[in-house]
C-alpha cells in the first residue's frame, strides 16, 4: 500500500491572492510579461506582498520573471501543466513572507477531536486540490471536472 503524504495545506489569505494572481497570468498566455504592478492594482493587494509571494512561485518554478523595460512575469509551463496545491505549496513557503497570527492555524482550535477534523479536512483538499490544474480555474471548468462530479455525485 502507498504511504500517504500528510499535508498542512490550508486556503489562507496568502494562498488566495497567489490563486489570484496566477489566475491573471494564464489569461494573458505565455508571451507577454505582466507586471506585478498590474496584478496588485487588480487585486488590490500591496505590490511588496505580491513580491514576496512571486518569490516563491518563482522558485518553485510556476513562474518566470523578466526584468527592464516591458519586464514582469509570466507562467514558467502551461496551465495544464500547474495544480492547484502546487501553487498553494508554493504560496505558503514563501518564508520571507510567513507569519503566526494564529488565525489560519485551524489546527489549534478546540480539543483534540476537533483538531484532529482540521487536519483530516486539510488533508482532503490536498488530495483535491492535486486533481485540480490552473487552466481548469482559468477557464471556469470546476463544474464539468470530473473529481467535482464524483464528489458531489451523491448529493444529486
Amino acid at each position: 500500500m502507498a504511504e500517504h503524504k500528510k499535508s498542512k495545506l490550508k486556503l489562507t489569505t496568502r494562498s488566495r491572492h497567489a490563486i489570484m494572481a496566477m489566475v491573471e497570468l494564464a489569461q494573458h498566455g505565455k508571451e507577454v510579461p505582466i507586471p506585478l504592478s498590474r496584478i496588485a492594482a487588480s487585486g488590490k493587494i500591496s505590490l511588496s506582498y505580491l513580491e514576496q509571494l512571486f518569490s516563491g512561485l518563482r522558485r518553485a518554478g510556476l513562474v518566470r520573471s523578466y526584468r527592464g523595460p516591458g519586464g514582469g512575469y509570466v507562467l514558467a509551463r502551461p496551465a495544464k501543466d500547474i495544480l492547484v496545491s502546487d501553487i498553494l505549496e508554493s504560496a505558503e513557503d514563501c518564508v520571507p513572507a510567513q507569519r503566526n497570527t494564529g488565525g489560519d492555524n485551524y489546527e489549534s482550535y478546540g480539543n483534540p477531536q476537533t483538531q484532529a477534523l482540521w487536519t483530516h479536512i486539510g488533508e482532503i483538499l490536498h488530495v483535491c486540490l492535486r486533481q485540480v490544474t490552473l487552466e481548469d480555474v482559468t477557464n471556469d471548468n470546476l463544474n464539468e471536472h470530473a473529481l467535482t462530479n464524483k464528489l458531489f455525485e451523491t448529493l444529486r
